[in-house]
């Protein structure tokens, strides 16, 4: 047998390849083509939950992705109390393979690809389902995803108005400034849900609730919005999904089963069903179903997370390493 080597790409290396907005974008936009095609393979995400007092669970995720010649595992952690210890809630390992013969390729650390993958869906998922004049953003939740949400999002819209809100004072206070810095422009962080979601053109919801609570109001949403709700926990009242005119999801078959997700209360009493599901975004992306068709449409977008975005991202974070020397090779076999 020939020898076998692994890429792998540690934070540091991934940091080091600077990945421009558009480079994520594009990368994460390919995956979800392929899924509206037909030509990828997507497992239902598992959980393992160690311990109910360690307050937090892993995540496994798997899929294919023909086009690109890749499958996929992500393991990711997701642990709400990490920020007592100084660390961030979610921890990731991404995994590829030869779909053809199993052989290990890469090894990557998946916690910013996660990051950039959830807010690079927010982004296009906003991209064909806002209205095109959207200028106020209201963000809910600071954890890691809600970074690149915003970036991702204004990168796009270029907000007049930007407002963020999270439990801790701290912690949405630091967010609105690092975002402020980091996008030239003034972030406003809000005390309460109410002041920071009513009359947004774009509402995101990435809360990290221990247990369901209806926090955000159906009566805030301003017609014509677009609200992205994701968190683990649902925030929303069950409310939310009778005022809306399209119901769209990252894929039906992860969304209608499992313990977790903001919508889960709306699926299990049947609001959100193969019935009242007006699409998947991969098929809104790919051009066979259509997106926002006027500026009246109130639309409603979920995503869990797909494994297809971490391993579209991750080949794509791969050929920019290789290009630039960036990385190290190990030995597997």
């Amino acid at each position: 047998m020939k020898p076998i080597y692994i890429d792998y790409l540690n934070a540091l290396d991934i940091d080091a390849l600077a990945m421009t907005n558009g480079e994520i974008i594009a990368a994460v936009e390919a995956g979800l083509v392929a899924q509206g095609k037909g030509e990828t393979v997507i497992e239902p995400r598992v959980h393992l939950k160690p311990d109910p007092s360690f307050h937090g669970h892993f995540n496994v995720l798997r899929g294919y992705v023909a086009p690109l010649d890749a499958a996929g595992v992500k393991i990711v952690g997701d642990y709400v109390d990490n920020y007592l210890h100084g660390l961030p809630s979610e921890f990731g390992i991404l995994n590829l393979f030869d779909p053809r013969t199993g052989t290990p390729r890469a090894i990557l650390d998946a916690t910013v690809i996660t990051d950039m993958r959830t807010g690079a869906v927010t982004a296009i998922g906003a991209m064909h389902l806002a209205r095109k004049g959207s200028k106020v953003l209201a963000h809910i939740g600071a954890r890691g995803t809600a970074y690149w949400n915003v970036r991702l999002l204004d990168h796009l819209f270029d907000f007049d108005e930007i407002r963020v809100h999270s439990r801790r004072p701290e912690s949405r206070d630091g967010f609105a400034a690092k975002l402020s810095a980091d996008l030239g422009k003034p972030v406003a962080a809000v005390a309460d849900w109410k002041s920071c979601v009513e009359g947004a053109d774009i509402v995101v919801e990435a809360s990290r609730l221990p247990e369901p609570q209806p926090l955000l109001k159906t009566e805030w949403i301003k017609p014509g919005a677009l609200v992205v709700p994701y968190g683990t926990m649902s925030a929303v009242e069950l409310s939310l999904t009778d005022i809306m005119q399209k119901m769209v999801v990252d894929d039906w078959g992860q969304c209608k089963g499992g313990k977790f997700g903001s919508l889960r209360a709306h699926v299990e009493t049947g609001r959100l069903s193969e019935k009242t599901l007006h699409a998947e975004l991969g098929q809104i992306v790919a051009g066979l179903k259509a997106g926002r068709e006027n500026d009246t449409e109130t639309i409603l977008f979920w995503h869990r997370g797909l494994s297809l975005s971490d391993i579209a991202l991750g080949k794509a974070m791969l050929a920019k390493a290789q290009a630039q020397g960036i990385g190290q090779r190990l030995r597997f076999a």
